[in-house]
């Protein structure tokens, strides 16, 4: 019998100059999230439960960037994805597209128990939505105030507006930023809403999981795919670690980001902790982002090269840290 702990994040990529309200929000709610999680491990759920619950959880308040409150595409609606994985036999599912769905993460485990696949989208991942008889609401459901104010704003700078989330490039402020637009792919984009929301689990077993789940960039192209629905980009499991990645998302597929924390371990033969640090300063180019990630010896490690990221981690020893910066 090992030791369990479980690490959960809403979003690399925090101005510095947020809102103290703004952070205790967040901070509550990590906390709240952790609490969950904790209670689930010491009632012994594997660890693949435990994951799909925490970010369940996540998906249905609106404060971070999945389920209800995520980033509205250039359209004005909401498609979001996300990803699960079970470490012991790498068994996975994804899902992108979705506009009805409650919660994403839990159709994304339905793809991975109940379908022949891993990975669903758009009309298809709905009619197996249906057919599987998970919750469905209205788009409407998941569209808030502040994010119609959001793209509003985006729209009308016609150009480059920076979430207040997330730092511009070359400072560690934020802010509109005009003349040092973020890029991705070479290409500036709109608005970065980085809040991507994931959980990474390992268990008394050893046994490790990891999930994430998000609504993507704000006015976003409708049909875009980030790298929270990738197996080894975003989301990443197996006998050694469970991996959660945030930010942008364009770098994190170019570097697989998650899987690279696996294949350090295993190639390099580094711990957790040296893996986690190895691929955030060698494997992002000039990427931003963070990852939260466990080792089957009950590790936990985070890591970012952003200005801040929304995290918390707990421990069955007893330790437990919510934190931002």
């Amino acid at each position: 019998m090992g030791a369990w702990a479980i690490a959960v994040h809403g979003g690399a990529g925090v101005d510095p100059n947020l809102p103290k309200e703004r952070q205790e929000e967040a901070k509550r709610l990590l906390t709240r999230c952790l609490d969950i999680g904790i209670s689930a491990l010491r009632s012994n759920l594997p660890a693949i439960d435990v994951v799909e619950l925490v970010v369940k959880e996540l998906e249905t308040d609106p404060l971070f960037n999945s389920g209800r409150g995520s980033a509205l595409t250039e359209k004005g609606t909401v498609e979001m994805e996300a990803s699960i994985m079970d470490g012991p036999k790498r068994r996975c599912g994804a899902v992108s597209g979705l506009t009805t769905v409650k919660n994403p993460v839990s159709l994304a485990r339905l793809v991975m128990d109940k379908s022949p696949h891993s990975y669903l989208a758009f009309s298809g991942a709905e009619e197996f939505a249906k057919k599987q008889g998970v919750e469905l609401v209205d788009n409407e459901y998941f569209i808030t105030e502040d994010n119609v104010g959001m793209l509003k704003l985006a729209k009308e700078a016609n150009s480059i507006l920076f979430d207040y989330r997330i730092p511009t490039i070359g400072t560690c402020g934020a802010g509109a930023a005009m003349d040092s637009p973020l890029q991705m792919n070479g290409l500036p984009i709109s608005v970065y809403a980085p809040e991507t929301v994931g959980c990474v689990v390992v268990d008394k077993e050893g046994r490790c999981a990891a999930a994430t789940s998000t609504g993507g960039l704000m006015n976003k192209m409708s049909g875009r795919i980030g790298d929270s629905p990738l197996i080894g980009s975003g989301t990443y499991a197996c006998n050694l670690c469970g991996v959660s990645c945030t930010g942008e998302g364009e770098a994190i597929i170019r570097s697989t980001l998650a899987r690279e924390v696996a294949a350090a371990m295993e190639y390099k033969e580094l711990n957790l902790h040296e893996a986690v640090d190895f691929v955030i300063k060698h494997r992002l180019d000039e990427g931003k982002a963070g990852l939260i990630a466990v080792s089957k010896n009950g590790e936990v490690a985070c890591g970012f090269n952003t200005t801040g990221m929304f995290r918390g981690c707990a421990t069955e020893d007893g330790f437990m840290e919510v934190g931002v910066w």
